[in-house]
């Protein structure tokens, strides 16, 4: 049977610090994410954008005072338990969804959202840990908190919009790591998240080390979730992200990982994120992100 995939756009830059990543779901469209979906033998349906307030309109400090330093949690919120229903909608309907974001927060939705009648193992392809909490972050940005919120960990335990039931740490499992707060760290000894850095990668390769991810990822799950923030990438290869971290993944070592992930046959929902087209270089960095999902979804050289 011929896969679906249907495309949800959350323009929202609420979790980030430099502006700009809201026109990612745009820069990706404009980039050729139909196409490049269509080469991967997939048939792409795209559903628009969910409804996201501008910033600007909004009060970055509408945060509850019991959940700490927490910007436009509230406008976080409502992205994000939107973004829900649309992709549980979306696998109820038989297809595949596919989020472009928009900042890292959005993933709270779309994880939530896959979770719902699932059991469900996730792989995090980024730089950075995503394991604040309001009580920890330094900058207060929900993009760095995503995890955090979807284990309910400190101020997001119970918190109904942000728990993802079907996602169990022992599922879990971060890609490429490289730069990692103190707190997150401590976090990460007290927890079964499955851990893979980039000195990882250098020491073992990316195939070796995907190949461990997946096989942690989906032991005992129904299906998969794959988060991929595109500051995973070196800056040299995706210029266009807000929180830039040297020493990252290459090129070819990106699209390895995506055609194991392919190749594991259990993807269920992807995250496209933080791609911002005003840090970018000729709309070079949206381009590649399409060219990952399309390896992702299977299409290869030959």
């Amino acid at each position: 049977m011929e896969r679906t995939v249907r495309i949800i756009g959350a323009p929202t830059d609420y979790g980030a610090n430099r502006r700009g990543v809201d026109m990612g779901p745009s820069a990706l469209r404009y980039a050729g994410l139909d196409a490049q979906l269509s080469a991967a033998g997939v048939t792409p349906l795209d559903a628009g954008d969910i409804d996201a307030p501008r910033a600007e309109v909004c009060d970055p400090q509408t945060t509850p005072p019991a959940s700490g330093n927490a910007k436009f949690l509230t406008e976080t919120e409502a992205v994000c338990r939107q973004l829900a229903d649309e992709v549980a909608e979306t696998l109820a309907e038989g297809h595949t969804p596919l989020v472009i974001g928009g900042d890292h927060s959005v993933a709270i939705g779309s994880v939530c959202g896959s979770a719902r009648e699932a059991e469900l193992g996730a792989i995090w392809f980024d730089a950075h840990t995503d394991l604040n909490t309001p009580a920890t972050s330094p900058s207060g940005n929900v993009h760095g908190m995503p995890l955090a919120a979807l284990l309910g960990i400190g101020a997001f335990d119970g918190v109904d919009w942000a728990n993802a039931s079907g996602l169990q740490a022992d599922n879990l499992a971060l890609v490429g790591l490289r730069s990692v707060d103190d707190p997150e760290a401590e976090l990460l000894d007290d927890t079964d998240i499955s851990v893979f850095t980039m000195s990882d990668i250098d020491q073992r390769g990316i195939t070796a080390v995907t190949n461990d991810a997946l096989a942690a990822a989906t032991d005992g799950v129904d299906d998969l979730h794959v988060s991929l923030d595109l500051d995973w990438l070196d800056p040299t290869e995706a210029p266009g992200v807000g929180t830039p971290v040297r020493g990252g993944v290459s090129y070819r070592e990106a699209h390895a990982a995506m055609e194991r992930v392919a190749d594991c046959g259990l993807l269920r929902s992807l995250d496209l994120v933080e791609v911002n087209p005003i840090l970018d270089e000729s709309n070079r960095t949206a381009e590649l992100a399409t060219e990952l999902a399309a390896s992702a979804f299977g299409k290869r050289i030959l």
